[in-house]
């Protein structure tokens, strides 16, 4: 059986409602060009999750360094594990907070909890802007239909959400692109050894939650992660 054939005809054509949540995510406006940003970090913590999420930790900090000369980064953690633990942190402004803060985290069996983040996210942003969403995956195991329209609640508050999956998992890769596509933010795939990749990805993340898009197009200039993500945001 092909990815195709694998994937819910109810994701392949996603209606009208759907396309009115694109128009309305591609007239948000994009995180201001100067002053602190916000993002929200959020990265599934089931167990087969260990690699990458060793990999966050050894890199978080480097997106604090990207984003300190545009003038600071506040991030949040956001994590799912077990059978029905989805735990965020409050907003920390320096990488060594982050870190201390993933540091007590450790992977555990479980599902995935995607729609929880997005709705997180979604409140968050209601209560104080947020710029960028990055979310750090390889599966999606919950309801299509529910997921997607708490996406397009999160695209209205003028989130972006960065879906950066580790695996070729298809029903992932659809459901990421979706909510990529939906909030008018990109989507990008690596592997559990393309530290390099995720660094960049991340830096370029970073980069536009706290300088907006021209920013994002200065680091494309030197970086090959923001040049991916920049690609996506002009299509948006």
């Amino acid at each position: 059986m092909g990815d195709e054939d694998r994937v819910p005809s109810r994701l392949r054509e996603s209606g009208s409602a759907i396309d009115a949540f694109v128009e309305a995510a591609r007239r948000a406006p994009a995180p201001p060009p100067s002053g602190r940003g916000r993002l929200i970090f959020a990265l599934d913590a089931t167990m087969s999750r260990q690699p990458t999420w060793d990999m966050a930790q050894a890199l978080q900090s480097r997106m604090f360094d990207a984003a300190a000369r545009l003038g600071g980064l506040d991030v949040q953690l956001i994590y799912f594990r077990g059978l029905n633990e989805c735990r965020a942190t409050g907003f920390v402004s320096g990488g060594a907070g982050l870190a201390e803060l993933m540091n007590r985290i450790s992977v555990a069996g479980g599902a995935t909890q995607m729609r929880r983040v997005l709705a997180h996210a979604r409140d968050e942003a209601r209560r104080a802007r947020v710029g960028v969403l990055v979310f750090i995956g390889d599966a999606m195991e919950e309801r299509i239909d529910p997921l997607l329209a708490t996406a397009g609640e999160l695209a209205l508050t003028g989130v972006k959400a960065f879906m950066f999956q580790e695996g070729g998992d298809p029903l992932a890769r659809r459901a990421f692109q979706e909510i990529a596509r939906l909030t008018g933010g990109a989507y990008e795939t690596f592997d559990a050894g393309a530290a390099g990749r995720l660094e960049a990805l991340l830096k370029a993340a970073a980069v536009y939650a706290a300088g907006g898009r021209a920013a994002l197009a200065a680091q494309a200039e030197r970086d090959g992660g923001a040049r991916a993500l920049l690609a996506q945001l002009r299509e948006a």
